[in-house]
């Protein structure tokens, strides 16, 4: 009797997420410093990129707004959006639902400075995927579905998932 090349498949077992979940999370670690680019703008932090990108799909917002969905807490959010108004790349109006409080927006400075951030980034990944083989770029088109189901998902509860500690003393970056 001829035996099999590939070893039987198992059912998945709790730990194989665990290994995946933390193979995942060091390629992506790994990753971040490469879609960072190489940005010539020092006051455009990480973070301060994740606000821009926040408020360009989802703006206008209120600061609290913002704050929940970068998950990150109202001061710091509050101090991060000054930050981002001193450089102009932000638009400030009241919120007609309430004279008191503002909606934050990007402004055209904001907007551009995003998508050259993005080109930049994006640019510097193509590069590093187009090095590898074809059947690799395959496998790696064949996981985004995945990836953005995992980006996408929200708790049967319907609330935001937090990362844990988060809304504590989160620095403004």
């Amino acid at each position: 009797m001829e035996q099999s090349a590939e070893p039987p498949r198992r059912p998945s077992s709790p730990a194989e997420p665990a290994e995946l979940a933390g193979r995942l999370r060091a390629v992506v670690q790994q990753l971040l410093p490469l879609l960072r680019g190489q940005q010539q703008n020092r006051d455009l932090t990480p973070s301060r990129t994740a606000a821009l990108a926040a408020l360009a799909a989802h703006g206008p917002l209120r600061i609290s707004e913002l704050a929940a969905r970068m998950n990150i807490a109202l001061s710091t959010t509050s101090r991060m959006v000054d930050l981002l108004d001193g450089h102009g790349w932000l638009a400030r109006r009241p919120d007609p639902a309430d004279q008191r409080a503002s909606l934050i927006s990007l402004s055209d400075e904001g907007l551009a400075l995003l998508h050259e951030v993005r080109r930049e980034t994006t640019g510097l990944l193509a590069e590093r995927i187009g090095q590898l083989p074809p059947d690799r770029q395959r496998l790696l088109r064949d996981a985004l579905p995945a990836l953005e189901e995992l980006v996408a998902w929200t708790p049967p509860d319907g609330t935001s998932p937090r990362r844990p500690g988060a809304g504590a003393a989160d620095p403004v970056n």
